[in-house]
């Protein structure tokens, strides 16, 4: 029996969006502002829809990787100040045409910015500073500071909207001391810049994890990331599920042994009793990571979780669902309340970010109460 859908979707709670926002915001300070990370397609789950969810929400600020990633908020109407952390040289003209505020993590970038402004009559346009406390990734070091200082001195161009840094493992106890040796380093680095400048940006440098665990350390502004979609840095923690990974049986086999196998490669082995297969119109173009294949992964249907069987395709994925009552047009579940995002992470032996960002945009982003 088979009929043609292609019905797979990802769901995305806005209860959930809401609780977790609430949990974040509960451990700041009134006065503390919220940035929430809408980066890598808002980490899978659709940039604009959530972008919309967090403006309407309260956020302070947003945040992206990339220009064309900030170009998109404000093509589809995003009013909120975003901030874009990889600013790269080559996009200035359009951050600065669609009003983004671009990190800058060195001399060079700020001296190419300047000259883009220069030219255009441009002055006090907002920019972020950022100081590299340990990540070793971007950011100013401590010997580069002067050059800084010396700088913005003579510049007219910019105002430096805040000064920020990024924690290397602000969910791992064991490098507690290391965090909080980031932190000091942040503050004596962040104060220094903001006494020569003569007025104080905003500060900032605690992600999810640090909201979660050093909220004493909340400074001016946060950054909600992970957390905001449902992963918590706390061990035992259940954050509010956001997003829902679910498709539809698109044909169910029942096969003998003289059938032969199943799927590409032939790896999929039918039981001496036979093996019934459902067939779910999604694979590893659409985020199903292929070390799911052969029954290391496994879905949620119709109340039970069933292995894959064979290899994950391109489009396509086969489940044993062999003793069960499964029929065409049945809901199977990627991920979501069960399996949770962790979980499959887990038997991956990656992170939730990962398999987040990895579904692709051909997947329906579709906003539920």
């Amino acid at each position: 029996m088979y009929i043609n859908s292609d019905f797979s979707r990802l769901e995305i709670s806005l209860k959930g969006c809401l609780e977790n926002y609430r949990y974040f915001r509960s451990k700041l300070e009134d006065s503390t502002k919220l940035l929430v990370l809408v980066k890598a397609n808002a980490y899978g789950h659709g940039a604009v829809q959530f972008a919309s969810l967090m403006e309407e929400a309260g956020a302070d600020y947003l945040a992206v990787a990339y220009p064309v990633e900030g170009i998109e908020l404000r093509q589809a109407g995003i009013k909120s100040p975003v901030m874009v952390l990889t600013a790269g040289t080559d996009s200035f003209e359009q951050i600065v045409n669609y009003g983004l505020e671009p990190g800058i993590p060195n001399m060079y970038s700020l001296k190419v910015l300047c000259g883009v402004l220069k030219k255009r009559g441009v002055t006090d346009f907002p920019v972020h500073i950022k100081l590299d406390t340990g990540m070793h990734r971007l950011g100013f070091m401590t010997d580069e500071l002067q050059e800084l200082q010396d700088f913005m001195k003579e510049c007219n161009c910019v105002k430096i909207k805040s000064v920020y840094s990024h924690l290397a493992a602000s969910d791992d106890p064991a490098s507690d001391d290391f965090t909080f040796s980031q932190v000091e380093l942040f503050k004596q680095n962040a104060d220094r810049l903001a006494e020569s400048l003569g007025y104080k940006p905003m500060y900032h440098i605690l992600n999810s994890a640090g909201i979660e665990r050093f909220p004493e350390y909340q400074f001016d502004m946060v950054r909600l990331g992970i957390g905001i979609y449902g992963v918590s840095a706390i061990p035992g923690n259940e954050l509010a599920p956001v997003a829902t990974f679910k498709c539809k049986v698109l044909q169910v086999k029942s096969l003998k042994p003289e059938d032969g196998t199943i799927g590409y490669g032939r790896h999929g082995k039918i039981a001496p009793e036979g093996t019934v297969i459902a067939t779910i119109p999604v694979g590893y173009a659409d985020g199903i990571d292929r070390h799911l294949s052969r029954g290391k992964g496994c879905f949620m249907v119709n109340g039970h979780k069933v292995p894959t069987i064979g290899n994950i395709c391109m489009d396509m994925s086969m489940l044993d669902v062999t003793g069960l009552d499964v029929k065409v047009g049945d809901t199977v579940t990627i991920f979501g309340e069960n399996p949770t995002i962790t979980e499959l992470a887990r038997t991956l032996g990656t992170i939730p970010y990962e398999i987040l960002t990895s579904v692709p945009r051909r997947i329906e982003r579709i906003i539920i109460p």
